[in-house]
């Protein structure tokens, strides 16, 4: 039995409990070069190796920790971040094999991938520490508007004011928008999914686009890998912030920004941690604190009424939103 054998399994066995993207980045990891795939240009080409490809023809049996530590020090030398994803999917990987029978009596019983020496070899990943300042809002806001794809233009500022993870943003359907109860209702990595508040003017960006393909944030382009929805706007990001004179901002550097700011404003860190998607990282808030969707939509407008005041954005909400936004706005603190 090679490792590409026992990996099948383990993909087929796990996949009613993973995301598509989840499922497709263990796919990608262990496909082999030299397979026919279509660029957009629609000319063909060819995949080049996964991280994990070498370690897939392999016998199962010779998965062992040597095996695995000079894999990690070839791969460790090249995309380390790419690599050390990889190796803690070879490890859930052989931690699955040792609770099935037919496969716990071929791997080691202690896991071959948790040794000292891979995890060297991988590094250790540096902290990001990516984020928009205050000053930096206006410049950052006019260069995403002034973006020709307005689709992906909506995208990139809804991931700030939601904080929530690039992925989930482009994973929203039209169905997941309540605007009767104004809410949002993000498909959640960690917890399956949550419900945010959709405030004024992340509805006032998302109510324009069109609605013919279920993907809020949908793609013009016909043939597209995504399933209709638009693929990550990095190439588009990296355009704005350079017209903006902004270094070294990644789409999740976004989310970062978003808890970073509500500093500003002294918002509580477990609303914070609701809206965004982080689990409770204290007793009361695992046990004791639950915040209904109104109290959450007072804090969350709070954040967006002053992201927009710095960002130079003057925006009158619905009729029957604006009164409630003025008093949101007019409760700011200045700094």
């Amino acid at each position: 039995m090679t490792v590409a054998d026992a990996w099948a399994a383990y993909l087929s066995d796990r996949r009613p409990h993973w995301g598509d993207r989840h499922y497709l980045e263990h796919l990608v990891k262990a496909r082999a070069a030299g397979m026919d795939f279509k660029r957009r240009s629609k000319k063909p080409g060819k995949t080049k190796p996964g991280r994990l490809a070498a370690l897939m023809p392999l016998p199962l049996a010779s998965l062992d920790a040597p095996t695995i530590e000079q894999w990690a020090a070839a791969e460790g030398n090249t995309r380390p971040t790419s690599a050390r994803l990889s190796w803690r999917m070879l490890a859930a990987f052989l931690n699955w094999c040792g609770e099935h029978p037919q496969y716990s009596a071929i791997v080691p019983a202690h896991n071959p991938a948790k040794t000292r020496r891979a995890r060297e070899a991988l590094g250790k990943p540096a902290v990001k520490s990516d984020v928009l300042t205050r000053e930096q809002l206006k410049a950052w806001f006019a260069a995403v508007q002034a973006l020709k794809n307005k689709t992906a233009a909506a995208a990139l500022r809804v991931t700030l004011l939601t904080g929530a993870r690039p992925g989930e943003v482009l994973a929203m359907r039209w169905e997941d928008v309540n605007t009767e109860w104004k809410g949002l209702t993000i498909r959640d990595k960690v917890e399956g999914e949550r419900v945010i508040p959709l405030t004024p003017y992340v509805w006032h960006l998302l109510n324009p686009l069109p609605r013919g393909k279920g993907w809020v944030f949908a793609s013009s382009i016909k043939a597209e890998k995504s399933g209709g929805r638009i693929d990550s706007p990095n190439r588009l990001h990296s355009e704005a912030c350079a017209a903006a004179g902004i270094e070294g901002l990644t789409l999740h550097g976004l989310r970062r920004s978003f808890a970073s700011l509500t500093e500003w404003l002294e918002i509580p860190a477990g609303v914070v941690a609701r809206i965004q998607g982080h689990k409770p990282s204290a007793t009361a808030e695992k046990h004791y604190k639950r915040r209904p969707l109104d109290l959450l939509r007072v804090h969350h407008e709070r954040v967006e009424a002053w992201m927009l005041e710095q960002a130079g954005i003057a925006f009158t909400a619905p009729a029957e939103e604006a009164s409630h936004l003025r008093a949101v706005a007019s409760s700011v603190p200045m700094h």
